[in-house]
């Protein structure tokens, strides 16, 4: 649970989106208030005010309310999209299966989620054993960007890089099971014949 809520953790990218919100909904509350500042103002005028002048008064702030919560969202929403940034912060769990003989340690491996706007260091959970005679690296990482262009690169130093792409949208949709196995995409070896085949390297993940 510590993990997860570090990776959730507010960024200064974040941080520039709360600003912009802000701001945003500031002008959306001085844009509302003006308006119905002049409303009054005109309504107020009238020498006799019945039953049904505070009726369409009450109908008119009511729906200054209602533009005023649909501005601002609607603002934050605009120039966190302008930003590039995903106001949700979803992550992405992942596997990877790979030969024991290749993992020893979680501390092997260094693995950052690289995308065409930014890169970001995973959090690498543990290395288990699985029965078939590889190892299974778990770990997860934060999503601080809209983008389709995701790669998982993992790096284990004197062995190889091993390169895994994110078949996610822009916008994933969370999920509570892990996706399909999927082959590395590219495998990059320091030593000719020192990395096992490439359908030994397998990865599958799941957003959060």
């Amino acid at each position: 649970m510590n993990t997860l809520s570090s990776l959730l953790t507010e960024s200064a990218d974040g941080q520039l989106g709360i600003l912009m919100s802000a701001l945003a909904g500031i002008a959306a509350a001085l844009a509302v208030a003006l308006a119905m500042t002049v409303y009054l103002r005109m309504s107020y005028r009238m020498i006799h005010v019945t039953w049904r002048d505070v009726v369409r008064h009450g109908i008119a702030t009511l729906a200054a309310l209602v533009l005023f919560a649909f501005a601002a969202y609607d603002m934050r929403h605009a120039a966190l999209a302008y930003l590039g940034l995903n106001p949700s912060k979803p992550a992405v769990e992942f596997e990877i299966r790979m030969p024991r003989e290749m993992l020893t340690a979680a501390s092997d491996a260094q693995i950052e989620l690289h995308t065409d706007r930014n890169q970001t260091l995973a959090l690498v959970g543990g290395v288990h054993d699985v029965s078939d005679g590889r190892a299974l690296l778990r770990g997860a990482v934060a999503l601080n960007h809209r983008t389709a262009d995701r790669v998982l690169v993992v790096n284990l130093p004197g062995k190889g890089t091993f390169e895994f792409r994110l078949r996610l949208p822009a916008e994933p949709h969370r999920a509570e099971q892990f996706g399909p196995w999927h082959l590395a995409d590219r495998i990059a070896s320091p030593q000719a014949g020192s990395v096992a085949p490439q359908d030994a390297y397998t990865i599958r993940y799941r957003v959060l």
